[in-house]
């Protein structure tokens, strides 16, 4: 029953409610632990409440808050997240602007398209979600989802996501092309690296931009820094958010130098976000950067990915598909998702759902689950299915 004063997302939320998260752990009011195999939706990739996190954010507080919208002042730590960041990043992806989310980021990277090559078509993947507001919403590919908010942004096309023969669409009329390099939403659809590659191909030969959206996929959920690197594509704009913050919000776009230069001038100002590059925000995506960007922690994202997707074998489980610690269990059908969704809630274990693929459901757990973890988590999930 809706009869709260904040705003609900869905008559029947999971209603959990938290009053303290550490590791992989969810305490409730009542004070039930719940194992987070979802990470707040691919957010917590170092797991909750990361002391590392934390004192960043507090040293940053002490110093100072939000002083000015983003790009008039000189911030170090705005600077020196940038520099971090870029530095782990192929050439031509050299400047960060940062905002408050992933769907921002989206909405801007559809922009510095449009600005960049003068075009106005963009083209984007059956499947795709690039979030919730006006633009994003207008390059995802769930109609169901979009269509109450009709009109969108107009010159939107669609193409099959990893259908190499389709990609003749894009054309000397298109600005860009938006595509997650491992479609989330859609239920994690793994593309060929030869789709990506002539993807790339196809964008350069006729001048139409590349964006990869790594939202879901960024920060070491597929077990490299970035999604892309599986591939050796590079795009000509990266979206990132979610797990960028290690829990704080915030997104960004990155691109070359030349590129960005051209949202300062005809007309000036061309993005501009109040709260983008919040120091307190920029503080904490700088502390979990240098954490997940070490290697010893990204080398072990496959093997505990691999030993989930030994764990989970059982007569229901229809398909696995997997990318690292990403994961979608396709099973029969809607109903018997949300029995094994509701079924672990009750003993424990997090799991969710995806908005556009309803037969499977999601597992992202924090990147530093350890194995006896995931072995205890996968005996709850089997326990749960045996009871079906």
């Amino acid at each position: 029953m809706l009869n709260n004063p904040l705003a609900y997302t869905t008559p029947y939320p999971m209603g959990i409610e938290i009053v303290s998260a550490d590791g992989i752990h969810l305490i409730d009011s009542n004070g039930k632990i719940y194992t987070d195999l979802i990470s707040g939706i691919a957010v917590s990739n170092l797991g909750h409440n990361n002391h590392t996190i934390n004192q960043a954010i507090k040293q940053q507080v002490d110093r100072h808050l939000h002083v000015m919208v983003y790009g008039e002042y000189k911030q170090s730590v705005q600077n020196k997240l940038a520099s971090r960041l870029c530095n782990l990043l192929p050439d031509g992806l050299d400047v960060l602007y940062p905002v408050n989310s992933g769907t921002e980021a989206n909405e801007a990277a559809l922009k510095l398209v449009k600005r960049v090559t003068g075009r106005k078509e963009i083209i984007s993947f059956n499947g795709a979600y690039h979030g919730s507001t006006h633009g994003s919403l207008s390059v995802t590919g769930n109609t169901q989802k979009k269509s109450a908010f009709y009109p969108l942004l107009p010159e939107v096309r669609f193409i099959d996501f990893n259908a190499i023969n389709q990609l003749n669409t894009i054309s000397t009329k298109t600005a860009g092309v938006i595509v997650e390099p491992i479609q989330g939403d859609a239920g994690v659809r793994i593309p060929s690296k030869e789709f990506l590659q002539a993807l790339r191909d196809r964008c350069s030969e006729v001048g139409a931009m590349l964006i990869f959206d790594e939202i879901q996929t960024g920060f070491g959920r597929t077990g490299k820094l970035f999604a892309f690197e599986h591939y050796n594509v590079i795009p000509d704009i990266l979206t990132i958010g979610k797990a960028f913050g290690g829990g704080m919000p915030i997104g960004g776009f990155i691109s070359s130098n030349e590129n960005m230069k051209s949202l300062t001038y005809n007309p000036k100002l061309g993005h501009i976000t109040t709260f983008g590059g919040h120091p307190v925000c920029c503080a904490a995506a700088l502390a979990s950067l240098e954490l997940i960007s070490d290697k010893n922690l990204l080398s072990k994202v496959e093997i505990k990915g691999r030993l989930f997707e030994d764990l989970l074998t059982h007569p229901l489980i229809k398909e696995i598909r997997r990318k690292g610690m990403f994961f979608a269990i396709e099973l029969e059908n809607e109903d018997v998702v949300q029995q094994v969704v509701q079924g672990c809630k009750e003993k424990g274990v997090l799991t969710f759902w995806f908005l556009s693929n309803p037969q499977s459901f999601r597992i992202a757990p924090p990147l530093t689950i350890t194995e006896n973890e995931i072995k205890i988590a996968c005996e709850v999930i089997i326990q749960v299915m045996d009871a079906i």
